[in-house]
This record gives C-alpha cells, structure tokens and sequence, in this order.
C-alpha cells in the first residue's frame, strides 16, 4: 500500500524530537547520496518562464526519494502559490513506491529540523532566549523546533509589519509557547540567547555590533548570491558552521563577504556531519558568538521523509 500524506499528517509523523535524530541519523551513516538538483526551464502561457526543479537522494539498500518542485512565477497576486512541490518515496530494495507526501510542510520542517539540530550543537546549554526575525510560514516552525532543543522561556517574534509580527506570536502563545511580539529589533537581538532569521531580505538586518558574547546567530531566508541577512561584522565576528558547504556558500550571507576577503571559505569550521558525528566539538567557549548558515540539502527531505513512513516500512 502507498501512503498519500498531506499536510497535517506529514506534520503529525515528523515530530520535532524524531526528526532531529532523523537527520542526525542520515548524516552520522555517511553512505547517503544526493547528487545536485536539475532545474528545467518550462515554457509558461503569455511568453513567461518558469522552472521545474529535481532533487534526487538515496540511502543504499533503502529508500530512494526525489522532491520535485515547479515555480510559476505569473502565479503571484492570484492566490495561487508560486511555488508547489511533491515527494516521492520508493523502497531502496525493490524500488517500489512507498509514499507521496506534502513537498512545502516536508521542506518546511526539515528546514526548521537543520537549524534546531544545530543549535543543539551551537548554542549554549543555557540559552534560554529566541528572537525569529520573519513572520512567514518558517517562523512558527523555527520557534517550536527551537523550543525543541533549549528550555526557552522568552521568544520575541519581529517582522517589517508589526500586525504578522503580533499574529505569528499570538498563535505561538496559543500553543503554549512564551511568545510575544517585538518592534525594536536591535534591542531583539542584544538580548538573545539564540537569534534566528527566516526572512527574504537583500540587505542586512542583524548588525554584528549587537550580537552578545555567547550568542548564536541561525541564517536561514537568503538563498541566492544578492541576498543578505547579516552584516560583515557579524560573519568576521563569529565561529562559521553550514549545513553543507558546497550550497552555503553561494548566499549572500558567506558569498559576499567571500568575495569582499572578509572570510574565506576556510573560515569555515565545519558543517552539519562534523557536528552530529563529533568530528567538531562544535561551541567551544561560553563567550564565543557562533553563527550556523543554512542551504538545505536533499538527504534532510530524505530523512524527513523516511520517518513519516516509518510505520509502512515496518509493516
């Protein structure tokens, strides 16, 4: 039988706990694959493109899945999404298909997953402040996977509108979070323990002259070359972690102080694997500022996707 899993039950079979030791497990085995994604260009109505993308992962033996995403760029101010994905699961054995699930809440959770494992490794034991700089669909998730990892009783929620600000933290609150919302983002960010940004912003919005000592900043939102989330300062001033080096780098975040001989790709200490396998021992001192750039990387949708199967495959 092949499992058909939306939204709500590929959140329900990927607790936060779970799915951290998932990808934590994937990673740690070293036998994955996950060779780079294809993007096509497809001819759209009216003379537009779009692209379909392909991110193909393995696990030898036993699972294989692909994410297939398509963008549709003319969708945007429809009420159509501009982006929709699916994953597809197939038995590493015999090949045959074991589940199709939600692409978005799959990328979603396991985006969130990435930075909470680790800030497990990065931020300090006794961190007990998030500030989440966004309100999109990722800043619930960042907050309740971070609550996951450190006994947080303060989360601050800031966005550039205050109203989705107040709404992201009023539903966090609703779930028994210690959320509220802030307008002062500076005075947000010297006061956190653990600093996490979700946001699509092309110019920097965290200043490294206001990250304490023993704060770890998580950069998530900035996936292409001219976006930003953070200044020079904050990069020179902190320990570099990635999920994978070969996609962190090309954000704005790492590829622009690259460029600038801010940092080098050296500067880099390590990436996710070396944290979950102990190869880095990860934060090293109280006072040191860490900061964690992530990509993301197909064998976390693997992973992510594995355990909402688990019980088929079992069966």
């Amino acid at each position: 039988m092949t499992l058909l899993l939306d939204a709500g039950q590929v959140c329900a079979r990927t607790p936060w706990p779970d799915l951290l030791d998932a990808i934590s497990e994937v990673l740690s085995a070293g036998d994955g694959s996950s060779p780079d994604r294809h993007v096509h260009d497809i001819e759209l109505p009216g003379g537009d493109t779009g692209s379909l993308l392909l991110m193909p992962s393995w696990l030898p033996g036993d699972v294989i899945g692909v994410k297939t995403v398509t963008y549709v760029p003319t969708n945007a101010g429809t009420g159509v999404p501009t982006i929709n994905a699916a994953y597809l699961l197939f038995d590493g054995a015999d090949g045959t298909l074991l589940a199709t699930l939600d692409g978005e809440e799959l990328t979603a959770r396991r985006t969130a997953a990435i930075s909470a494992l680790a800030a497990r490794h990065l931020s300090r034991h006794d961190a007990h402040r998030l500030l989440i700089v966004g309100t999109g669909q990722l800043a619930p998730r960042f907050a309740e996977a971070h609550a996951a990892v450190r006994p947080l009783d303060a989360i601050e929620i800031w966005g550039r509108d205050a109203h989705k600000a107040t709404a992201v933290a009023g539903a966090l609150a609703a779930r028994g979070l210690p959320a509220r919302s802030t307008t002062d983002l500076a005075a947000g960010v010297r006061a956190a323990d653990i600093v996490s940004c979700v946001t699509g912003a092309s110019d920097p919005l965290v200043h490294g002259t206001d990250l304490q000592p023993g704060a770890h900043l998580d950069l998530v939102g900035s996936f292409r070359a001219d976006m930003r989330e953070t200044d020079d300062d904050a990069i020179a001033r902190s320990s570099l972690f990635v999920d994978t080096v070969a996609g962190a780098v090309l954000a704005g975040d790492l590829a622009q102080p690259i460029e600038a001989g801010v940092i080098t790709t050296e500067s880099i200490r390590a990436d996710l694997r070396d944290l979950v396998t102990g190869d880095h021992p990860g934060r090293e001192t109280d006072d040191e500022i860490t900061t964690f750039k992530s990509a993301g990387f197909a064998l976390a949708d693997l992973a992510a996707a594995r355990l909402a199967a688990r019980d088929l495959r079992s069966a």
